[in-house]
């Protein structure tokens, strides 16, 4: 197998999320035909509350198996690095045990917290049903996680992310035709339908894990270091309370971004009741705001995942070397990449909010106009992300508390007040809830740039030219487009035209963007030339090369 350096990963580990994302954005639009509204809040409220205990079970350990790996490949301590992916093994059994156990025994409890006193949609014993069906995933997905940061760990990043793809693939034939079936063919209820649908995660991961042991099963030597050097002596509890150390930050990155979506939920499902909204358009506000609006965004995040897998080893083996310039470059270049590809996605994604609600869901003014301004809270996520990351790399872990924590309980504190603001001043209310999240991912980032710059010395120089410079083509391409859409017909309650529209839209806005990053420069500072034209030389088959 090859190994991957830390831009071609990036792009690669990037262009599959980015097609496990776009897969994982499609499948909506027949299943939300296939369940409606109610199925959809009902989807919403087990998939929230499962990828809290996902984070908890899983999250942070890929990444810290992926950085405890690269740390020891680096020393070229062979016993120490087999023995911490063992050791992760099994600890991840124990953890993911008790994740499990708490979601199928406690599914009342949980239901009944999510729901409250709303009345007339779904029920908690509904709810309770769909979380048990989904929880036998977190017995499989934990050992997946853990394989794929032992891959990244050694820098094979393509069959890490190839492994992605399966999972998602398999997940999504298993929804669609599982609650098809239920529905059309069997005659089964709404409640057995989304709960054969949430079982599709335990169905692709089982897939994803088995995929990637063959893998490894067939290239034990790839893994094997050619060199042997004299190991310092490193006992199991020394391996085990690293690894423990560096799974906790990431499992409080991942954490946030879903106890961020799990906390509007609730928030909005309890305000909006004293709103004058019925029923039903609180259902479908708390679950575009927690679910189906952040299913669209995910073009946008798979961005910073793609980012995210590439970073840690690469980083991690740069500071064990002592180059420390080669750790702020690394920096530098993550945060302008991340910031430059997900702008434009954003901008785009914020001014076609309208047609790419009605192909997704149909038509609804409270839906585009949640995901008009989500969009931006996905690019600063994207960021928070990236960041976060880094610090966890260079073992700032107090500094990740600090900068994950302030941020949520930002989130927290403002999402109901500034809700009834907008309410007050005859706004909709339930925006309130997306611009806290704003608030609080922004200050997230301004304190993990700021503890960069005051612990590890890091100059973002070059990092504040590029996202300078990418606002310019982002705010020429919202005028075009505006400018455009202002004059273009668009029959809203129509998907053909609603389709048209963004062929239109993309087919105009993309290389206004491009064309102005390139003459400013941006393109050629974030990913240089020699990695731009080996990918132009292989999509024209070597035939254009830039000068």
């Amino acid at each position: 197998m090859k190994k991957n350096s830390f831009v071609e990963g990036t792009v690669i580990a990037t262009f599959i999320i980015v097609i496990v994302k776009l897969i994982g954005m499609l499948y909506v639009i027949p299943f939300y035909k296939i369940v409606g509204t109610e199925g959809g809040a009902l989807y919403s409220y087990a998939y929230n509350i499962y990828l809290i205990f996902l984070s908890i079970s899983s999250a942070g350990l890929p990444n810290a198996v992926s950085k405890i790996i690269s740390e020891y490949n680096t020393l070229e301590y062979e016993s120490a690095k087999k023995r911490a992916y063992k050791i992760a093994r099994n600890i991840i059994t124990f953890v993911s045990v008790i994740a499990f156990l708490i979601l199928f025994i406690f599914a009342e409890e949980i239901g009944r917290f999510i729901i409250g006193n709303l009345q007339g949609g779904n029920t908690y014993e509904d709810i309770a049903f769909v979380i048990r069906c989904v929880s036998p995933s977190v017995l499989v997905i934990p050992f997946l996680s853990i394989t794929k940061g032992y891959l990244q760990g050694h820098k094979f990043v393509s069959k890490s992310s190839m492994s992605q793809l399966i999972e998602q693939v398999v997940r999504i034939l298993v929804i669609l035709l599982g609650s098809y079936l239920v529905l059309n063919v069997f005659k089964g209820t709404l409640k057995v339908a989304v709960g054969i649908a949430v079982s599709g995660a335990f169905f692709g991961g089982l897939c994803a894990y088995i995929y990637l042991r063959s893998i490894m099963h067939k290239n034990k030597e790839a893994f094997e270091n050619d060199k042997t050097v004299k190991e310092i002596q490193i006992s199991n509890r020394e391996i085990a309370k690293k690894i423990i150390m560096y799974a906790i930050p990431f499992i409080i990155i991942n954490l946030v971004t879903d106890l961020y979506n799990f906390t509007d939920q609730i928030l909005v499902l309890r305000t909006l009741e004293h709103m004058s909204y019925s029923t039903k358009d609180v259902e479908f506000i708390a679950s575009s705001i927690s679910t189906w609006s952040p299913k669209i965004c995910m073009i946008i995040n798979s961005i910073a995942m793609g980012m995210t897998i590439s970073i840690i080893p690469t980083i991690v083996s740069a500071k064990t070397k002592g180059n420390k310039e080669e750790v702020e470059r690394r920096i530098n270049q993550s945060i302008s990449m991340v910031f430059s590809v997900s702008l434009p996605l954003a901008v785009g994604l914020s001014v076609l909010s309208k047609p790419v609600w009605t192909i997704f869901y149909n038509d609804n003014v409270y839906g585009s106009m949640i995901l008009s301004l989500a969009v931006f809270s996905a690019l600063l996520a994207n960021v928070y992300m990236v960041i976060s990351t880094i610090l966890q790399s260079l073992n700032r872990n107090k500094q990740v508390y600090l900068v994950s924590g302030i941020g949520f309980l930002t989130n927290a504190l403002l999402d109901v007040p500034i809700m009834l603001l907008l309410n007050y001043l005859g706004l909709n209310g339930f925006m309130g809830s997306i611009c806290a999240s704003i608030v609080g991912f922004s200050l997230s980032i301004l304190i993990g740039i700021i503890c960069l710059i005051k612990e590890d010395k890091v100059k973002f120089g070059s990092t504040f030219k590029v996202v300078g410079k990418s606002l310019i083509p982002a705010v020429l391409m919202y005028m075009v487009l505006y400018l455009v859409n202002y004059y273009l017909p668009f029959n809203e309650f129509s998907k053909i035209d609603a389709f048209i529209y963004i062929i239109i839209d993309v087919i105009i806005g993309a290389p206004v963007y491009i064309g102005l990053a390139y003459k400013l420069g941006i393109i050629d500072q974030v990913f240089g030339k020699a990695m731009i034209n080996k990918m132009i030389s292989k999509v024209t088959f070597g035939k254009i090369k830039l000068k």
